[in-house]
């Protein structure tokens, strides 16, 4: 039952699954019949080619039969049908068990070769997943195979198969879908979006079927644009046309539709074993007005969910997008609405690897990827700056200044904050830390620090001693933020690949614990964060073997405190003692002294003048007031 899975559980999936079986049997045909109440017979009927009864043994009762390697990839075709182009469905052998879906126990009867076979399959607990209860051979003519059961559960409702069946099958007009007596017609079907007639040429029009097929299915290889001459299917239903790729589909928009063609009459332009089209001038008129339709079609049905996608790829990016400057930010968001109006059908990895790159770029262009390899240069390398500016361009010049203005301003507000006693380090220190994470060494000066799922699982399950009703209220819009009764913590963490498993890790993890401005810190704070380290290394909630460095920052530090204290081997954990001064002082001496020689750049600033710029207007209000001057351009419009 395990292999069987939703085939199992679901009568949709059971069911489509049978008809796929029937489907690769060369059937034209499958009758089922679904019983009003539970302790009647369900029966799935096609006129397949059957099976002999060493047919039967070697490929029915074996679970996971390797259809592909023992019978290939095309239908198993009954005689009168062998000029069919049909390929087959089945891999994996499992299918032909849609029954157990509705009782433990079911019966198969299939002709085929002149002879007759009756089977009765159960589940079994024991050696074999299934056996044979019983089997009975008699001469028959014709082919087919009829499967019954007495439904014991997952009593399916008609109607509601009917419509699965009818959309699943629908790209093969020799091939019908028949529940209770009856059949959902093309242009009757619920799943029907659009129906419209297309001019290819003043001598040719096709009738077109745009229709939903309401949920993904197993067995969606035959999604696609599926052309029906004269009633019969031309090759197979795919998404190429031609040389052009109407849609991927491996994306889920894809697997949920099918469009269907109709050219009434003759059409010389196909081939002769029906396995598609000639190479012509009309065939190729036929591909581009069909493309065009449905790449509409896409565009129309794609608006709603490319705000969703929008959302997603910003909540992923927001820490990094946050600490552009403001042009920067509309930028990017403006990146972001053009990309998606091109391409509506553009998936969410896809997006996020676009706004990543154009994160760096705007990174890069304000000046902090060159910045950031200036600061770890030793003292003795300052004095070669002299020789290295004389070779830069002035854009070069004013994009790294604009850069450093931006870390001189951080710290002079530090500077100004950490001693005062009404300083909240949740809603004033911690926004200034986090913004200028290079203040606790080069080497997390790095945009790939971020929020982490796992992360934020163990810090949960660690912290919920010391958590308060509110300490995970902002955990959406601050995943990294950690609110204790009295103190703040920031927790985050870069990832890097395991090259023998090939799966993503954590690679380094980043602990800040502010205090209050103008406190002290203890013994006990430093023994704190000591706990907090060795239950994140210790806690199994971890990924890979990261190094965790904590840093805990306050106004000053008690007596006898030892700043420095490293955990468990190759000193996979570090805690450092530090102030809110020292942090300054070190940030000013990385840059190169500067906030010195500028100190009258400042002294006019009022201090909420200076929060008001480091602190500077959030994206998502950026975001909003693009969106309503874009509403006003289309009322306008």
């Amino acid at each position: 039952m395990r292999v069987l899975g939703t085939l199992a559980r679901s009568p949709e999936v059971a069911l489509t699954e049978l008809v796929a079986n029937a489907w690769d049997a060369g059937a034209s045909f499958v009758n089922i019949v679904i019983p009003d109440d539970y302790g009647e017979t369900l029966v799935v009927r096609d006129d397949g080619c059957g099976m002999t009864p060493e047919q039967f043994r070697k490929r029915w009762m074996t679970l996971g039969y390797n259809r592909v390697s023992h019978q290939g990839l095309l239908a198993d075709l009954p005689p009168e049908r062998k000029d069919w182009n049909r390929r087959a469905f089945g891999r994996n052998g499992v299918g032909r068990h849609g029954l157990l879906c509705f009782a433990s126990e079911y019966q198969v009867e299939s002709l085929r070769d002149g002879t007759g076979g009756r089977y009765v399959v159960r589940t079994t607990d024991g050696e074999n997943p299934f056996i044979l209860l019983s089997e009975e051979f008699f001469a028959a003519e014709g082919h087919g195979t009829t499967l019954t059961a007495t439904v014991a559960f997952n009593l399916p409702k008609p109607e509601g198969i009917r419509n699965v069946l009818s959309a699943r099958f629908l790209h093969d007009p020799q091939f019908t879908v028949i529940v209770n007596g009856q059949s959902v017609p093309l242009w009757e079907h619920s799943g029907l979006i659009d129906r419209v007639s297309l001019k290819i040429t003043d001598d040719l029009s096709v009738e077109v079927f745009f229709i939903d097929s309401t949920r993904a299915a197993r067995t969606t290889q035959h999604q696609g644009v599926a052309f029906w001459v004269g009633g019969r299917l031309v090759g197979n239903p795919s998404w190429i046309l031609g040389t052009r790729l109407v849609i991927d589909g491996r994306t889920r928009i894809a697997k949920q539709h099918t469009v269907v063609v109709k050219i009434d009459g003759s059409f010389d332009e196909v081939l002769p074993d029906w396995s598609g089209f000639r190479e012509s001038e009309l065939v190729a008129k036929l591909y581009k007005v069909i493309g065009d339709y449905v790449e509409e079609m896409f565009r129309q049905l794609s608006r709603g969910r490319i705000q969703d996608t929008t959302e997603t790829v910003l909540r992923e990016h927001r820490q990094d997008i946050e600490s552009l400057m403001p042009l920067a930010r509309l930028e990017v968001a403006e990146f972001m609405e053009r990309y998606t109006a091109q391409e509506p059908l553009v998936q969410p990895e896809s997006l996020s690897a676009a706004v990543r790159a154009m994160i760096q770029i705007e990174k890069t262009r304000c000046g902090a990827a060159l910045l950031e390899k200036l600061s770890k240069l030793s003292e003795e390398d300052i004095e070669g700056l002299n020789k290295l500016l004389e070779s830069w361009s002035v854009r070069d010049a004013a994009t790294v200044l604009e850069e450093i203005d931006r870390r001189l301003i951080v710290i002079e507000a530090l500077n100004r904050l950490s001693g005062d006693k009404k300083a909240d380090e949740l809603h004033t220190l911690h926004p200034l830390v986090t913004e200028a994470r290079w203040l606790f060494g080069p080497e997390f000066d790095s945009p790939e620090y971020a929020s982490n799922v796992s992360l934020m699982t163990a810090a949960l399950e660690i912290f919920k001693k010391r958590a308060t009703s509110t300490t995970f209220l902002n955990s959406r819009k601050r995943p990294d933020l950690l609110v204790l009764a009295d103190m703040t913590i920031s927790l985050v963490a870069t990832e890097r690949y395991d090259d023998t498993n090939a799966l993503s890790m954590m690679g380094e993890i980043l602990l800040i614990e502010l205090k209050r401005g103008d406190s002290e810190i203890t013994r006990e704070n430093l023994n704190q964060a000591n706990d907090y380290v060795d239950d994140l290394l210790s806690s199994g909630l971890i990924d890979g073997t990261p190094r965790i460095r904590a840093f805990v920052v306050g106004h000053k530090i008690g007596d006898k405190m030892q700043t420095v204290r490293t955990i468990g081997e190759h000193e996979r954990g570090k805690i450092c003692v530090t102030t809110y001064y020292q942090l300054v002082r070190t940030a000013n001496k990385r840059l190169f002294r500067l906030r010195e020689q500028l100190s009258l750049r400042y002294e006019e600033l009022s201090t909420p003048d200076v929060l008001k710029r480091v602190l500077a207007e959030p994206l998502q209000l950026q975001l909003r007031a693009q969106g309503a001057a874009s509403t006003q351009r289309e009322e306008c419009s």
